[in-house]
């Protein structure tokens, strides 16, 4: 929300709860969805164009949205790109079957300052792009 204040950027948050906004923040909007599984997934993929930015750990949503033309950034700021999205996808799909059958799969370490940092930082860089090119 910082950065989307400090670029003049639009900024829209989905969710299929209410998203209270903090005063001050001219340029954030929430959007919210009716609930129900992947209800938000598809109103972010109908309306993302090609140049936006996306945050999102969800991989699936991440994969609809790459091919658009969409810069996709995870919260510990590792980008989705062309390359890298199909491998990501079938890496969660296999730990996701692994899963169901019971397998303990561990996930990620605790989102600490060092991710934080780094979702920070990536978050410029995208922003930044996106913005020369527009």
């Amino acid at each position: 929300m910082r950065a989307s204040e400090r670029l003049a950027l639009a900024t829209v948050l989905v969710a299929n709860m209410r998203l209270p906004i903090p005063p001050g923040y001219s340029h954030v909007s929430a959007v919210r969805v009716d609930g129900g599984p992947d209800v938000a997934d598809r109103y972010i993929a109908e309306h993302a164009l090609a140049g936006d930015v996306a945050v999102t750990a969800d991989i699936p949503l991440a994969a609809l949205l790459v091919p658009k033309g969409v810069v996709v950034l995870d919260p510990r700021g590792d980008e989705y790109t062309v390359e890298s999205i199909g491998e990501r996808l079938s890496v969660r799909n296999f730990m996701d079957q692994l899963r169901s059958t019971g397998v303990e799969t561990g996930g990620h370490a605790a989102y600490g300052a060092r991710d934080k940092q780094a979702f920070a930082n990536a978050l410029d860089r995208a922003l930044t792009r996106a913005l020369r090119k527009s």
